[in-house]
């Protein structure tokens, strides 16, 4: 009853599991420091989801529901959905484990830099760590796991990622979503370790992974397959003559290259908190006082999350 009451994890994903947590439920130690490092937790996601997520998440919506783009805006309207869904959730995500650990609680982490990964395989390894491992233990295991053969290893990595892609909703396009990352963790099971993309350079890993990611996001925000369709299109320049831009301002620029250098050129959130140097302390507190009049004034966005 305690770790079903624990609120912090309780509404968007598992989290944490109960054997996570089992033996701190009953012995766990308060101190300052876990608590100081809890409120800087709290504020870092309360900052991402506010001032990068939310102001991003506008462009998105612009882009997704207003009709036929340019390639250009297409895919500005896509990348800023990159952003706006990372964000939002590893917002979520250290919001929850700071409250954790403002009450003696050690969450793992969720979000490992899942935009530095080099593979579709790696992406998956870093992107929401508790559903990953959640769908590891309860249905890619269960079904055999890689113990029966390729053939059947390639079978369960789609029955997997399918019924991940449901888990978000019964619409066609988180079913395609699905699909689409069984396909390329079937595809770089093939190719092996020894494949010349793995040979290439680190940088070419990450930029190609992250091209594929994001392509995988259209799916995931469209409301239907042919939506998705249409708007791939636009990225490939084939929206057509009634194509036009997105009314761009200088917030979202200064969003966007927040969010990128918090992805490729920050540590992680745990890591900066447990260090907490001053350097990005106190850069954090203004940020997050920022966020706090900024709630004055916008109207209420939840967490993507909290709708699936």
């Amino acid at each position: 009853m305690c770790y079903v009451a624990l609120f912090p994890q309780l509404v968007a994903g598992p989290i944490v599991r109960y054997n996570t947590i089992a033996e701190q439920l009953h012995t766990r130690t308060h101190t300052r420091s876990k608590f100081y490092r809890g409120i800087l937790a709290f504020q870092s996601g309360l900052a991402k989801k506010i001032l990068i997520a939310d102001v991003l998440g506008g462009v998105a919506d612009a882009a997704f529901e207003g009709g036929n783009l340019d390639a250009l805006h297409a895919w500005i309207g896509a990348l800023a959905y990159t952003f706006q869904i990372y964000f939002d959730f590893s917002g979520y995500s250290d919001m929850a484990i700071g409250l954790g650990l403002m009450m003696g609680f050690r969450f793992p982490i969720n979000f490992n830099q899942p935009y530095r990964s080099i593979s579709i395989t790696d992406f998956w390894r870093r992107w929401h760590i508790s559903l990953s491992s959640f769908l590891r233990d309860y249905l890619y295991i269960p079904l055999g796991g890689n113990k029966k053969g390729p053939v059947r290893t390639y079978i369960n990595l789609c029955l997997t990622m399918l019924i991940g892609g449901l888990w978000h909703g019964a619409n066609w396009t988180f079913l395609a979503w699905g699909a689409y990352q069984g396909f390329w963790l079937v595809f770089e099971r093939l190719l092996g370790k020894r494949s010349l993309y793995s040979k290439a350079p680190y940088f070419v890993q990450v930029a190609l992974t992250f091209v594929l990611v994001i392509f995988g996001w259209v799916f995931f925000r469209c409301e239907s397959i042919g939506e998705a369709t249409s708007y791939l299109s636009a990225m490939f320049g084939l929206a057509g003559d009634t194509a036009h831009g997105l009314a761009l301002r200088p917030i979202h620029l200064l969003a966007g290259l927040a969010g990128a250098v918090a992805i490729w050129g920050l540590p992680t959130t745990q890591e900066l908190i447990y260090k907490a140097k001053p350097t990005w302390v106190l850069p954090l507190q203004i940020a997050f006082w920022i966020s706090i009049l900024h709630l004055h004034y916008v109207s209420h966005v939840p967490f993507l999350y909290f709708q699936f």
